[in-house]
């Protein structure tokens, strides 16, 4: 009798072991078809080095103190009916609270998929180009006010289910492009910087 319950009980806890490790597989491939936005060069929350900075001469005392390189993104798992991506740069702690646009594109190809270092800093011909906040249509990097603290920098990419080249115009701003997109964005993954200007 004895035995018989031992076996029982050895049967359900075997039982119980794989269930735990098939849940634990399907909630592994359920994490890994997440769809994320990620870089070789930081990791969100990490302080980014200058060169990601912006670099506008007429921004004085001190001087803006980077290269304007935009920093290298890769993204993946993006749900299967994307037709674009786009993406915007976000300062939310810019225009003391306001925010500030430093980078928006969109009619990107959905066989692109990442983003080479420096890719971004000058005009473009493979996507559409947005306006940021000073007018570029490229992306600008931190120069935000001397002596404050950490601004976070927000790199949003977005699916959507708009084909390139077919209903969005060129220089688009973020609230714009906001607009347009709303209905057709199927999903989004975000991954933030952080920078101060000495």
């Amino acid at each position: 009798m004895l035995s018989s319950r031992f076996s029982i009980l050895r049967s359900f806890g075997t039982l119980m072991l794989t269930g735990a490790y098939l849940g634990s597989a399907v909630l592994s491939a359920q994490a890994a078809d997440v769809f994320d936005i990620t870089s070789p060069a930081f990791k969100t929350g990490d302080i980014w080095p200058a060169k990601f900075a912006g670099a506008d001469p007429s921004r004085t005392n001190p001087p803006c103190p980077g290269q304007n390189v935009s920093p290298p993104l890769a993204w993946s798992n993006a749900p299967a009916a994307t037709k674009s991506f786009a993406l915007i740069m976000y300062d939310v702690d810019g225009g003391n609270g306001l925010g500030s646009v430093h980078w928006v594109a969109y009619d990107i190809p959905p066989s692109k998929t990442s983003l080479a270092e420096g890719e971004a800093s000058v005009s473009q011909s493979g996507w559409v180009a947005g306006k940021n906040n000073i007018g570029h249509d490229h992306y600008f990097g931190p120069c935000g006010p001397s002596g404050q603290a950490p601004h976070n920098y927000t790199i949003t990419v977005i699916a959507t289910d708009i084909a390139p080249g077919t209903t969005l115009k060129p220089g688009l701003t973020r609230d714009e492009l906001q607009a347009a997109l709303k209905g057709h964005a199927l999903a989004s993954a975000t991954i933030v910087g952080r920078f101060a200007r000495q």
